[in-house]
């Protein structure tokens, strides 16, 4: 899954693809490197952010959604989209989005699970404790009994939702949202234990591309004071990744496409498992 953010304050590369000449060139970037979805974004969801009108939101992804379809591109990847509104999906999947990742897990808007399983579309449903613009706060501060557990049951219990709404289970996947209200002790317990959350039966989506608790690791590992910038997390991203799919993780939410797919398609051949080439996936719509 190659990242579209169509945002201006996203923390790896807000504003780069903010206007739609510049977000669907990436785009067909993600797609040659090998994405087979594409996740369309319009708010940032990163620690701290600010929520966006529905307004705002739909005027930076509504004129790339159609781009994608007016290109060819809704052919060549499935495209997703990332939103917690329920008219932002509701236009996002009538311009050919076949899929809704709402970190929000269908709570923020009552209406989304109606809009998914009228349309008949795929939707992750994410594990965050909080907002986004509080989830790392002091004040609300990241605490769980057991983080692996108490990720497990909320996945449990909102995938229960979603199928009592309509939404048939077989187009339901999970994500226990790395980084979205855990600190880097439950981030990495999280991917330690990711076979438990394996173990609920639906594809685990897992997005650790370039957070922070991997510029403190890699910072840590080199004696650096401060955490490293984004750009210099890719080691660390793809040594998530790889883990993640060892524990059963099948789709990796990624800003760099091309060698975290060559990572993974190496460890899958170790593992001799896991891996379906590009242009065989199999997509329900």
């Amino acid at each position: 899954m190659g990242i579209l953010n169509v945002t201006p304050d996203s923390f790896s590369d807000g504003g780069r693809f903010l206007g739609a000449d510049a977000a669907v060139a990436h785009a067909r970037t993600l797609v040659g490197e090998g994405a087979d979805i594409l996740d369309v974004g319009g708010e940032s969801t990163r620690p701290g952010a600010e929520p966006v009108s529905e307004r705002e939101e739909l005027a930076r992804v509504q004129p790339v959604l159609e781009r994608l379809a007016q290109g060819g591109l809704t052919d060549a990847a499935q495209i997703s989209i990332d939103t917690c509104k329920s008219a932002v999906a509701r236009v996002a999947l009538d311009a050919g989005a076949t899929l809704v990742n709402d970190v929000s897990a269908l709570r923020a808007d009552p209406e989304m699970a109606a809009v998914v399983a009228d349309s008949g579309a795929e939707c992750c449903l994410m594990h965050m404790l909080g907002e986004p613009r509080t989830m790392q706060s002091a004040a609300h501060g990241p605490r769980y009994e057991d983080v692996v557990d108490d990720v497990k049951s909320f996945l449990e219990e909102r995938l229960r939702f979603a199928v009592r709404e309509g939404i048939a289970e077989e187009r339901i996947l999970l994500d226990p949202g790395i980084g979205f209200g855990k600190t880097a002790t439950h981030n990495l317990a999280l991917l330690e234990r990711l076979g438990e959350l394996a173990a609920i039966g639906r594809p685990l989506l897992v997005g650790t591309s370039r957070k922070s608790f991997l510029g403190r690791i890699i910072a840590d590992a080199a004696g650096e004071v401060e955490p490293v910038d984004a750009a210099r997390r890719l080691p660390g991203t793809i040594a998530t990744n790889v883990l993640a799919l060892e524990r059963g993780a099948s789709v990796f939410r990624v800003h760099d496409v091309a060698p975290v797919r060559a990572a993974l398609a190496v460890a899958a051949a170790t593992l001799e498992r896991l891996w379906t080439p590009r242009g065989t996936t199999t997509r329900t719509s």
